[in-house]
């Protein structure tokens, strides 16, 4: 008898199962039919993390927030998150248990030490915070995003091949993404109001539709030139770059559209190798320009009448007018109850995640627009460092301020000692895709969400291995493995 179990002992757990499931279900009890996938999953933690983490990217477009389907305002994506957050458990076990788990290079990059501050101030910060159990839920889930697309993705980057699917996995999901959409908003003639909705259930709105596709797409102009990439690769990324191109030009979201074009800007400045020093020098006088020049520029754009609408020439001209379009004026009115809210709490905030429940009443009845709410329900501050300055003081704001300083001024004199090929494609193309985030950045916030942190923490991974691999290069002329 303990023979044959011993033998047999698989079979005999599989019975099991389907028994144990036959009867749960016989009660409506389903559960249990995910234990192979949780099994399936658990494995591939421990013996494929490279392989989990690809399909974590290609799942993050399709997924989908449980909060959008109204099942209790769980604000939870499925499946990536709980993934995520499974990986981001074993990662932090093997780190307390294991050395060298971590490149000593990627941990004393100035972009590591930048996010692992940040990590630090937010816990700091949810001591004084207002609502504490919020600010933890944020921590937390800043806390699996960076373990797992930043920490764990420059290991996965080791391979340089892992650059490209990691690219591939989310280009191709986003691809089926807006090909749903389009295939939606044609019904409805592709107007500018159904635009805003069309993309549901894989994104909230049309903003942060728009904003991911605009991180995407200078993978695939780069990708147009790629060297190694075969003519039947190359055809399929001309195919998908007019499919996004599309899709961006039909979400309507005029802060895409602007972060492009800035990101263009960048790598004309990349690509003529303009020395930094000139570009500050430019913008300290545009800045200077500015504030000399405010009331008359503020006159000047008032005058503008052009609303948001289907005319894309108009719907262009809007981005300017603060003096009738209801959404850049609310805009306006988040960015006022931010600074306002750090005026009363300035060094740590009302605490991280805490801005869309505290806004309301700082409100002032000057900047009140048609869509603004009593009781402050209609989402975050809309910028990405306004949010950590009511959030989380002056220090929050410096250190995404920093953040963003950093990885432009390492990426763009990585670019000058890199030498033409692939690497440096892929550096220009995570590069410009977090830039144009950078800029969007500015006008909304989406970090909180798979959709952009999984791209914006993947790419900065990205450029912090490439600085490392090449700055190595340059000193030895032989590359040690960065691991």
């Amino acid at each position: 008898m303990l023979r044959a179990l011993k033998t047999h002992w698989i079979l005999l757990l599989c019975l099991l199962f389907v028994a144990a499931n036959l009867l749960l279900t016989a009660h409506e009890q389903y559960w249990l039919a995910l234990l192979p996938v949780a099994l399936i999953i658990g494995w591939a933690a421990i013996a494929s993390v490279d392989k989990l983490l690809l399909f974590v990217v290609f799942a993050t477009p399709l997924s989908i927030n449980l909060e959008q389907l109204e099942l209790g305002g769980i604000g939870i994506s499925l499946p990536t998150e709980p993934l995520m957050v499974g990986m981001m458990l074993l990662f932090l076990l093997k780190l307390a248990l294991e050395r060298n788990v971590l490149s000593a290079a990627v941990l004393r990059h100035p972009v590591s030490v930048i996010v692992v501050m940040q990590l630090i101030w937010m816990a700091v910060c949810i001591i004084p915070s207002e609502m504490p159990v919020v600010s933890i839920k944020y921590l937390l889930a800043r806390l699996w995003f960076v373990s797992t697309m930043y920490f764990i993705a420059t290991r996965l980057f080791d391979d340089p091949r892992n650059m490209h699917r990691f690219f591939w996995s989310f280009v191709i999901a986003l691809g089926g993404v807006i090909v749903y959409t389009l295939v939606h908003h044609a019904q409805y003639r592709f107007e500018q109001d159904p635009a805003h909705w069309v993309m549901t259930p894989f994104f909230k709105d049309h903003t942060s539709y728009g904003a991911v596709i605009a991180m995407v797409l200078p993978f695939l102009v780069s990708g147009v030139s790629m060297p190694g990439y075969s003519r039947s690769r190359r055809g399929a990324v001309v195919f998908l770059l007019l499919l996004f191109t599309a899709g961006l030009v039909f979400s309507y979201t005029r802060a895409a559209w602007v972060s492009l074009a800035g990101a263009g800007a960048v790598f004309l400045v990349m690509r003529l190798r303009i020395p930094l020093w000139v570009v500050g020098t430019l913008l300290l006088t545009g800045g200077g320009i500015y504030l000399a020049e405010q009331d008359r520029i503020l006159i000047a754009l008032e005058r503008n009448r052009d609303e948001s609408s289907d005319d894309l020439a108009k719907h262009v001209s809007s981005i300017s007018n603060i003096s009738s379009d209801a959404s850049n004026l609310e805009r306006i009115n988040r960015w006022h109850s931010a600074l306002r809210m750090f005026q009363e709490r300035p060094v740590f905030g009302w605490g991280p995640g805490t801005y869309m429940f505290q806004y309301a009443p700082f409100q002032a009845s000057e900047d009140r627009t048609i869509i603004s709410t009593n009781f402050g329900l209609q989402g975050n501050a809309h910028s990405e460092y306004l949010g950590p300055l009511a959030e989380q003081g002056l220090f929050g704001m410096l250190l995404m301020v920093a953040l963003v300083v950093t990885v432009t001024i390492r990426a763009m004199l990585l670019f000058r000692r890199m030498p033409p090929g692939a690497d440096r494609h892929l550096m220009t193309a995570a590069f410009l895709g977090l830039f144009t985030y950078f800029i969007h950045g500015a006008l909304n916030n989406f970090l909180d969400t798979d959709k952009a942190s999984v791209p914006f923490w993947g790419f900065t991974a990205m450029v912090v291995l490439l600085d490392i691999k090449y700055a190595a290069r340059r000193s030895d002329n032989a590359a040690p493995p960065v691991h």
